[in-house]
């Protein structure tokens, strides 16, 4: 999956599929799911380091994270999230930054933020890396919202939103992330642009869904959004599974004569 076959799909009204994930193995099985586009989120810093929000997230953690997933990716598109205050300070700052993700291997960069990172965005599009933007409930922004809340419900937000929306196309955003935001909110943005919205607790109407992979495989339960919807439950087939293995052990059942060697 390339950058103009990705934009192509809202073209031909084709829903994109894109996951967040965080390794290796996870990234192989995407892969075998034939999963569109892979999402190295900065949401790590909740489901993997165990911490309250993202924003601890450091280029560092990106890069470790982003190596492991596009040296197992050999057919998704592939996007490194640009943590807090690695694109915040300046077009400096955030250009190196953004090319620090694509050397890692990712095939293209996201970050969050309306018409005040345009020139974020026109400056790292200028040297040919490809730019995701992020709208709505920007996770980086939990402080100032004062949590994890839906956006855009009162008419002058959902016409900001509307109005970031187009500046970060004009910008030459390849794609927009629509987060936590009313269904026909939603559906205006993505009708105004010629570029897909992929949206996460944004409703049907955009031209694909991401979800984070430990949340719809049912395996992080700390925090259910209302717009998670888990595919499986494997934190409960895992539990199964190591109470068997100590009660095996402690039994002295395992190993047994098949498990070791003569």
């Amino acid at each position: 999956m390339t950058i103009p076959e990705f934009q192509q799909q809202k073209r031909q009204g084709k829903k994109l599929v894109v996951v967040t994930c965080y390794d290796a193995l996870f990234t192989r099985i995407l892969e075998q799911a034939g999963i569109n586009a892979i999402l190295v989120g900065d949401s790590l810093g909740v489901v993997v380091q165990g911490h309250a929000n993202t924003l601890s997230v450091t280029m560092e953690d990106m890069l470790y994270h982003t190596r492991l997933v596009a040296g197992a990716a050999k057919q998704a598109l592939v996007i490194g999230d640009m943590p807090f205050m690695s694109y915040q300070t300046g077009q400096e700052e955030a250009l190196r930054n953004a090319g620090r993700l694509i050397q890692a291997g990712a095939h293209a960069v996201k970050l969050e933020g309306g018409r005040v990172m345009a020139d974020r965005i026109a400056a790292i599009t200028s040297v040919g890396i490809p730019v995701m933007g992020h709208l709505g409930m920007t996770p980086q922004s939990v402080n100032q919202y004062g949590g994890y809340k839906v956006q855009g419900k009162a008419k002058d937000r959902a016409k900001a939103l509307l109005a970031d929306a187009k500046a970060l196309e004009a910008a030459g955003a390849f794609a927009i992330v629509l987060e936590a935001i009313p269904v026909p909110v939603a559906k205006s943005i993505t009708a105004a642009l010629s570029i897909p919205t992929i949206g996460i607790g944004a409703g049907p109407e955009c031209d694909g869904q991401v979800l984070v992979l430990y949340d719809l495989l049912g395996l992080f339960d700390d925090f259910v959004p209302k717009f998670v919807k888990p595919y499986a439950h494997l934190k409960t087939d895992a539990l199964q599974a190591l109470r068997r293995f100590k009660d095996e052990v402690e039994q002295g059942k395992f190993p047994s004569d098949a498990h070791s060697y003569r």
